[in-house]
Order: C-alpha cells, then structure tokens, then sequence
C-alpha cells in the first residue's frame, strides 16, 4: 500500500489549511521537508520562509531542500533526505519547471520510494498540477504530460482564480476518461488506505459532467 498523497489547491502554509495539522499526526513527523521546485523564479526564499513559520507554529520543523535546477535532483544529500523523510511538500507556481528539474531523475526515483513506502506526499499548486498525469498547462488551460503519479486524474489549482470561460474550456477539453478537479485555494483531495476524500469545496467532472469523488480513479 502506497502512504498519504494529498492534493492541495494553493494558499498553502495560511490560515485554512488546518489540514496539515492531520496529516502531521498521520505522518509521525517532526519535521517537514520542502520542495519549493516550483517558485524558482518567483522569490522562492520568501515561500520557504511562510512555510517555516507554518509549520513552526505546528509545533516542527520545516527544512528545504533546494532544488530548482536537474543538477540539484543528483545531490546525493538530497535523495538520502527524501529517503529518510516521513513527510513532504512540493510546492510552487509553475508545474512544467517541476516537471523538468524532477523528471526521470534520481530525486524523483526517491520522492516515489519514499511515497511508495507510506510517507506522506502534498503537492500544493504546481505541486499538485505536476504529480498528476495528464497535467494542466496554467498557461493556456489545457493538457500536457505530467509526473504520472495520479494517472487519469488532473487538477485545476487554485480554480478559484480561473474565469469561468478558462475553467469550461479545460473541462471540455479533457479526455472521457479523465477526471479533472476543480481545486481552489485551500482545499485538498487526501488519498491514503481509506480512498480518496475531500477538503472543501472541489468539483470533480468527468466526460464534461460532475460526477463526485466516487469518479476519482484508483492510485496506483
């Protein structure tokens, strides 16, 4: 059995996110470990830092492992800290920069293991655009390849920011079988043994209608 993978809108590491609070009993952890791929060129220091002072309010610690570039991926410090966490957040605003520091490297070989193993993995924003697969291009709206951890699944991050034209169009562009989710600002899909559940309000569609959580495929 796989552990935790928890799927979160944006607004991550604010107010609303009691969830973390959860999933920190769930996970045994004292300490949280940071991706913040996904900022590298959008102030990162500044994510890491809200984090920090999150979850240092949690009552542990949060450490970032800086990884913005491929070359960072094949830090061996690096993979042995994934391999040993027991909780990790991946976070940021461009999922096809994760997508290209992360893919088919050895970091990611062990964010899988480490996931595979029954750690708990969050992806927040481009986080949680990324592990799916097709992936959402934020850019346009529509779909390309993501890290295939959710197959058949995509999300919409932060939805609540999109148009209403933008999200329709997303919808009607994705495949029949597909389940895409409407995932705003502070809200979550949690998969662990129990299934798929819900944290606020997503909206999950499938063939062009919504259809509920129960139309969320099985993780592999």
């Amino acid at each position: 059995m796989s552990g935790t993978l928890v799927l979160v809108g944006g607004g991550e590491f604010s107010q609303g996110c009691d969830f973390d609070r959860e999933l920190l009993t769930q996970s045994g952890a004292s300490e949280v470990v940071l991706l913040a791929t996904g900022w590298a060129y959008e102030n990162p220091k500044k994510a890491v830092a809200q984090a920090q002072s999150w979850f240092q309010d949690l009552g542990v610690q949060c450490t970032e492992l800086p990884v913005y570039t491929r070359s960072d991926a094949a830090v061996s410090e690096y993979i042995d800290k994934v391999r040993q966490a027991k909780f990790i957040y991946l976070t940021g605003v461009s999922p096809m920069h994760i997508k290209s520091c992360l893919k088919e490297t050895p970091l990611f070989d062990a964010l899988v293991s480490f996931w595979k193993n029954g750690g708990v993995l969050a992806g927040s924003n481009a986080g949680a655009d990324v592990i799916c697969d097709p992936m959402v291009d934020v850019r346009g709206g529509a779909f390309t390849v993501g890290l295939g951890l959710c197959p058949k699944l995509s999300v919409i991050a932060r939805s609540n920011t999109w148009s209403p034209d933008k999200v329709r169009r997303t919808i009607d562009l994705a495949s029949q079988d597909v389940a895409l989710v409407e995932l705003p600002e502070r809200s979550a899909l949690v998969h662990d043994s129990n299934g798929w559940r819900s944290i606020g309000p997503v909206a999950v569609h499938k063939a062009g209608t919504l259809c509920g959580i129960d139309g969320l495929p099985a993780v592999p």
